[in-house]
């Protein structure tokens, strides 16, 4: 953790200016702003990945992939099968994970906005005490300066008066030369009290800032860490996600490695066989010949019909 850097570099010499604090405050709404970034993201990566398993689900289990194959080679697309099915719940497994670590990061951001709104009330009020202060002590210093120049003409009048025959005229000169010095004193003790009072309220205020940069900069130092480990673990889950894959896949590989072709064969043979003899050749058949036209015994006898010429050239 670095030291207290906040508290060294961020006033100002106008006591009434909150540009340092609110550069801090700037900043630390920023930083919260990127954390609900991430979270966002987290979310949507997780909605990604419980959409690609479900779809790679449904592909593995309702997509048909050779589903007439036989022996080693439909022993090994089982597993092909089965090991995408795998994949697809871890990548829905994934996917609540993620929205696990969405949901610390959220848990992360109103911890210390809740921790944050305390040292912002405390300082909201400790400006607007400041503020308020400054400008009593302001009005006080005005009221004094007035009653000095109030003093200062007096005591001129009554030095131009110093010739007067009335003497009337000078003692009301000399009473409102002593009601402004009265004034005088007054104004300058309210004015003295002013200025003690701001000072303890500078004071206060200033112990105040200097508490309220301490806890900031603690608050930031503590999000980037957390920030920092949240993305460390993210990529260190899609890592074991395509390490967890590749073991499943390797499965698939190691049962393609059993798959023999000869043995594939072989079944099939065994299993859808016909039989080993093939049909006799077809021999050749003269139409005329004797056994083939060996006439049947006659059903009645009778004068046979005469032969055309054609029979007889045939049978000569």
């Amino acid at each position: 953790m670095t030291g207290s850097l906040f508290k060294g570099n961020f006033w100002s010499t106008d006591i009434l200016s909150t540009v340092g604090y609110d550069s801090i405050i700037q900043h630390l709404n920023n930083g919260r702003k990127n954390c609900k970034e991430f979270e966002e993201f987290l979310k949507e990566r997780a909605s990604i990945e419980e959409k690609y398993g479900k779809d790679l689900l449904n592909l593995s289990r309702k997509k048909p992939c050779g589903q007439s194959e036989i022996n080693t080679l439909k022993r090994a697309l089982d597993v092909f099968k089965q090991q995408v099915d795998n994949v697809a719940q871890c990548h829905i497994q994934l996917a609540q994970t993620l929205r696990e670590e969405a949901r610390k990061m959220e848990e992360f951001r109103e911890k210390q906005k809740l921790q944050r709104k305390k040292t912002e009330t405390i300082m909201d009020a400790a400006h607007k005490q400041r503020n308020s202060q400054f400008k009593k002590a302001m009005d006080a210093k005005k009221n004094y300066e007035q009653k000095c120049r109030d003093k200062d003409e007096a005591e001129q009048a009554v030095h131009r008066s110093a010739n007067m025959a009335n003497q009337r005229q000078q003692e009301k000169l000399f009473v409102k030369l002593a009601t402004s010095k009265t004034a005088v004193e007054d104004s300058d003790k309210a004015y003295m009290l002013h200025i003690n009072m701001l000072e303890k309220v500078r004071e206060d205020w200033q112990s105040e800032h200097i508490k309220a940069c301490e806890v900031f900069e603690a608050q930031e130092c503590e999000r980037i860490n957390f920030f920092r480990n949240a993305l460390w673990l993210h990529v260190n889950q899609l890592s074991q996600q395509c390490v967890t894959n590749d073991e499943m896949y390797e499965q698939v590989r190691k049962s393609l490695e059993t798959c023999s072709i000869e043995k594939d064969i072989q079944y099939f043979v065994n299993q859808r066989k016909t039989g080993q003899v093939p049909p006799a050749p077809i021999m050749y058949e003269n139409f005329y010949s004797p056994q083939r036209n060996a006439a049947p015994p006659a059903k009645t006898a009778g004068p046979h019909p005469a032969r055309s010429e054609l029979q007889v050239l045939c049978l000569i």
